[in-house]
């Protein structure tokens, strides 16, 4: 057998094709990677509550969630990394002003603070979670938020990097921007989850799609990019696979060594 090793995988676009559906091969080299006594993980931008029945399908309990700012091994809490509250009620205004739809999100559920807006079902209804945020302009003052999500037009999120020094803003929608802690990153989050373990450095992998996977793949020693990667996640990554549709999560794993 092999060293043993972790491996953090991407949802959207990564384990999940382009209908949100869970590839027959995928879940099969999930299991063997488990059999063979390997750590498998999941480094996401959606909340917890967006695939808790992924992981229960895939007997996943450790996982980075908002892009490194919520972070659980062995279903513990490890790590948090909230957003600055008095920096997001002044974004709030501006994107008030703006006419741009916020949605505030902790680890248990998201609120909008407007009761409804083309933006926010078109761009949430892509992930097909069958669920949309209830209207509460006030949730962000209560709790701690990990993630924000604006909804703006490409290219309007300048205006806004311009302005919030607190935060990093990156596109996953061409109507929605995701609003991070700045410097918040899976590689964070992964960061924590290996020191808690002790994993070294050439046992990690990583498996990845978007830009929000960047900062991970350029960081983990081991990294794939899928094959339907946009170009500059693909020259972040170590190694490069095929398409998600294309069983690209086994090949990957077959060409890194794995299985």
């Amino acid at each position: 057998m092999t060293e043993r090793s972790i491996i953090f995988f991407d949802i959207d676009g990564t384990l999940l094709n382009h209908e949100k559906k869970l590839p027959p091969s995928t879940k099969e080299a999930i299991f063997k990677l488990k059999e063979l006594g390997h750590e498998v993980a999941i480094a996401t931008g959606r909340a917890p509550f967006m695939y808790q029945e992924l992981r229960k399908e895939l007997a996943i309990d450790t996982f980075v969630s908002y892009n490194g700012q919520y972070v659980v091994v062995n279903g513990e809490v490890l790590y948090t990394n909230p957003l600055k509250t008095s920096s997001l009620e002044k974004l709030t205004e501006f994107a008030l002003h703006n006419e741009h739809p916020v949605v505030y999100m902790d680890h248990e559920d998201m609120k909008a603070n407007v009761p409804e807006h083309h933006y926010i079902n078109e761009s949430i209804g892509t992930l097909k979670i069958n669920q949309i945020p209830t209207h509460d302009p006030h949730y962000y003052k209560e709790r701690a938020l990990y993630q924000s999500l604006l909804f703006c037009r490409v290219g309007e999120e300048k205006q806004y990097e311009q302005q919030f020094d607190d935060f990093d803003f990156i596109r996953w929608h061409p109507f929605s921007v995701d609003i991070l802690p700045k410097g918040g990153s899976k590689a964070k989050g992964i960061e924590a989850i290996v020191e808690k373990l002790g994993f070294s450095k050439k046992n990690q992998y990583a498996f990845g799609d978007g830009l929000n996977d960047i900062e991970m793949l350029s960081s983990v020693t081991n990294s794939v990019a899928m094959g339907n990667g946009e170009e500059e996640v693909k020259r972040a990554a170590k190694y490069v696979t095929k398409s998600v549709e294309d069983d690209g999560i086994l090949h990957g794993l077959q060409m890194v060594g794995l299985l």
